[in-house]
C-alpha cells in the first residue's frame, strides 16, 4: 500500500470508530449485548460498531465470542 492510499484510507475512516484497543476492551460485553439484542449493541456502542465495520481482526473476535457465547466452539 502506498502513501496515497494509505491516506484515502485514513479519510475514509469512520470518526465514531474507536480502535482497536478501546474496542477490545469492551468487546466482551458488547459480543454479550449482540447475542441478545443486536440494535441495542450498536446503540449503546456505535463507536465499537463503526470499528468493527472496518476492522477485519477485530471482527473476527467477535465472530469468536459470539459462537462461544452459543455453543457453537
Amino acid at each position: 500500500m502506498n502513501a496515497r492510499e494509505r491516506l484515502a484510507r485514513f479519510l475514509r475512516t469512520d470518526p465514531r470508530d474507536v480502535g482497536c484497543d478501546e474496542a477490545m476492551a469492551v468487546l466482551h460485553v458488547y459480543a454479550d449485548l449482540v447475542a441478545h439484542d443486536a440494535g441495542a449493541a450498536t446503540e449503546r456502542y456505535p463507536g465499537v460498531a463503526a470499528h468493527l465495520a472496518a476492522c477485519g481482526p477485530c471482527r473476527e473476535d467477535l465472530t469468536g465470542l459470539l459462537a462461544a457465547l452459543s455453543g457453537d466452539v
